[in-house]
């Protein structure tokens, strides 16, 4: 498989979908020798089943190992770290990656549990998990899906579960685009398998799943999330860490330059996207370098809210991020905003507390004003 290939399968088989695909792109021929140590990294973003849309199928990962090791290929670890909020233990189980990890004999490997080493990634020093280091060969599988902050979520930004959770708060204090696309300096992506079945176009962590039963393999992860763009209907520019990727030299961005081909067929053609939840609630908050976690658990509770129509009634911005440290204010959510006049804590509170929370609030202010909800 060339680097500017996208290939693509269309299906309701997962595992075996994989497999031809695999068989399709030639991957064995990629990997160095029989004993390279193969690392295969999903996105387990939080414990949720994969059908909800943010976790990767684990019949695509399933299908990747039995590719391997018919191929002759043993030394094969998955790996990954949830994000912070959320345990990547719990993932495993909920995702059913313990499962795989007994019925093939592939260890799984906690990266909130490991150590870190500092890399200079293309003139950037950051952290990267120790494991991830030492592979001769990683196979990313994303999620195709959205993102609160970055809009768009799949090959490049995934390598954030190989980073220590203090250095992701790091990136988010650092604007989240600049160092996603440096990170790709420092953590090669041999290979990848986007899992495009059922990703949530809205948030990171699922609820909106939009169906389109398609695996796409690639080479290039910057050509992978040019073409992401503009599926999910976006311009390259308008996802910065994209094209500062292509910048400093990991990939092709050009979606001219790719050559795209399918194996099969959509049995459905005209795909429903979904609401497209976030850019209706975006306007209430104030976000200033969030975690991802405390963001994604904030919009779903404002969806909540809207669909009870009670958030037509907040009266004012919420605000939300490490930004705010120290900072005073009228409404805040998370620890980063405990000096506010009414804050959540919590690092981060989960959706259901954000909820209750903001319910509370709006229903007290509604009764200090008269409105009758």
């Amino acid at each position: 498989m060339k680097k500017n290939e996208l290939i693509m399968i269309y299906g309701k088989d997962y595992k075996e979908m994989t497999k031809t695909l695999l068989k399709e792109a030639h991957l064995a021929d990629l990997i160095p020798d029989s004993d390279s140590r193969i690392g295969i990294k999903p996105n387990l973003v939080a414990p949720t089943e994969a059908s909800w849309g943010a976790t990767t199928h684990p019949e695509v990962t399933a299908g990747i190992i039995e590719y391997l090791q018919e191929a002759g290929f043993r030394q094969i670890v998955m790996l990954e770290g949830s994000w912070v909020g959320d345990k990547t233990q719990e993932a495993i189980e909920v995702c059913g990656y313990n499962v795989l990890s007994e019925k093939y004999g592939v260890p799984f490997l906690d990266m909130q549990k490991d150590t870190s080493v500092k890399k200079d990634c293309g003139g950037m020093e950051l952290k990267i998990c120790s494991q991830a280091d030492n592979l001769d060969f990683l196979i990313n599988v994303p999620v195709m899906k959205g993102h609160c902050q970055t809009k768009i979520t799949c090959a490049l930004k995934n390598m954030k579960g190989l980073i220590p959770n203090a250095e992701k708060r790091h990136f988010h204090s650092m604007g989240l685009h600049r160092p996603i696309a440096h990170l790709s300096m420092g953590i090669r992506q041999d290979f990848i398998v986007v899992d495009n079945i059922c990703g949530d176009w809205d948030f990171e962590d699922g609820g909106n799943p939009v169906i389109m039963n398609r695996i796409l393999a690639g080479r290039d992860p910057v050509l992978v999330d040019a073409w992401v763009c503009r599926e999910m209907g976006y311009e390259v520019e308008e996802i910065p860490y994209v094209s500062m990727a292509a910048e400093l030299g990991v990939g092709c961005a050009d979606l001219s330059q790719a050559d795209i081909r399918s194996l099969n067929q959509p049995e459905i053609e005209n795909i429903d996207t979904g609401k497209r939840k976030i850019v209706e609630l975006r306007d209430a908050v104030e976000e200033v370098e969030s975690c991802s976690a405390c963001y994604g658990y904030l919009i779903p509770a404002l969806d909540q809210l809207k669909e009870e129509g009670l958030l037509e009634h907040l009266r004012c911005k919420i605000a939300i991020g490490q930004g705010y440290r120290g900072k005073t204010g009228k409404l805040g959510i998370g620890h980063c905003t405990r000096a506010f006049a009414c804050h959540l804590d919590g690092c981060p509170p989960t959706e259901q507390e954000i909820y209750e929370f903001l319910k509370k609030y709006i229903k007290e202010t509604c009764e200090n004003e008269n409105i009758v909800l």
